[in-house]
């Protein structure tokens, strides 16, 4: 490792020692941190083997964006707060309580993926239980939701928050701005994160607004800004519990934008500058570094999420199709069920 890789790896892991210390996490803690970005990445390779293999269709990878959503996860009231998440949070869901098996039913498209039923297209996720809204198909529209939930919570005197969850290329859509600007009116309990990597669909971020960071938009509304490193979970935990307390506090809402690395291209082994650019690697040597891990476990560890995930994969695999004779019963719902829930009861 060169030296200026050295003193780089230095002042993160002192970084992360300081965020250690103030959010005052256990080892078992941290572990179980690790265990949600190591399941997060595992699981994304999966499913891009299967899009390699033409068995799943087409999708983003959410690489690199592991830290931003597992360290968002961590500063949630999970089932009680609303979630409005975007199609790369996969490592979200799983870090909520998602299994791998209810991932891959959905991006398999089958009968019994809770999602859909196999009759979305995958990673529009939600879960009532966990209290995830399920996104339309277009962009930055879950900002507006996640706005309108927060204003309910607020007319009715709850405690619960909402986050949600969007790519900087959805910041250029006017339901974003739309949404900040109401939030920020009514001071509400609301937190936009912004997952930055810089890609979107087409457009680079210097062609879609004139200012270096998303965040620094949230002035003109008069709300919170603020920028976080996505490849350090514990700085990802801090901004997002600070965030939060301030929603559910009555201080009005946020705008969390985290950068998110870009992947590296293939590297030599000795070369140890992409560690520093992967958030999942870095987080697992601080805690080798720290004594919090060991090697073995790491490789037991590893092992027992790739057991898991070729149980999960056999499983979605063998699971069954939609019957196409069933294709309108999720759409046409009987009058009963449109009484039951205008009286709020289903």
């Amino acid at each position: 490792m060169g030296a200026q890789d050295q003193r780089q790896r230095w002042v993160v892991w002192t970084q992360m020692d300081a965020h250690r210390v103030t959010l005052g996490m256990t080892r078992d803690d941290l572990r179980r941190v690790y265990l949600h970005l190591q399941l997060a990445r595992l699981t994304d390779d999966r499913i891009t083997v299967l899009r390699e293999r033409e068995i799943c269709p087409p999708g983003p990878s959410s690489w690199g964006h592991e830290a931003a959503q597992v360290g968002c996860a961590n500063a949630l009231l999970i089932g009680q707060d609303y979630l409005l998440p975007y199609y790369r949070d996969l490592g979200l869901m799983l870090a909520i309580g998602l299994s791998p098996l209810e991932i891959l039913l959905n991006q398999l498209g089958r009968a019994t993926d809770r999602i859909s039923g196999g009759r979305m297209r995958p990673a529009q996720w939600n879960s009532k239980v966990l209290r995830v809204i399920s996104a339309s198909g277009l962009m930055a529209t879950q900002t507006l939701h996640a706005a309108g939930i927060a204003f309910a919570l607020q007319i009715a005197q709850r405690t619960e928050i909402a986050m949600t969850f969007l790519g900087e290329g959805a910041t250029s859509e006017g339901d974003f701005h739309e949404a900040l600007n109401f939030a920020s009116i009514h001071r509400l309990g609301v937190v936009f994160v912004c997952e930055n990597n810089g890609i979107a669909l087409s457009t680079p971020q210097a062609r879609q607004m004139a200012v270096p960071y998303v965040a620094d938009r949230a002035a003109a509304y008069g709300m919170t800004g603020i920028v976080v490193d996505g490849t350090n979970v514990l700085a990802v935990i801090s901004a997002a519990r600070d965030a939060v307390a301030q929603a559910r506090h009555g201080g009005g809402p946020t705008l969390l934008e985290i950068i998110i690395p870009r992947r590296p291209a293939a590297v030599s082994i000795n070369d140890h500058s992409a560690e520093l650019a992967d958030p999942v690697a870095l987080f697992g040597a601080y805690l080798l570094e720290r004594g919090d891990l060991t090697p073995e476990l790491d490789r037991r560890l590893a092992r027992q999420i790739a057991s898991e995930l070729d149980e999960a994969e056999q499983d979605a695999l063998a699971a069954p199709a939609p019957d196409l004779a069933s294709e309108e019963a999720p759409t046409l719902a009987s009058p009963q069920t449109l009484d039951g829930a205008i009286r709020g009861e289903v």
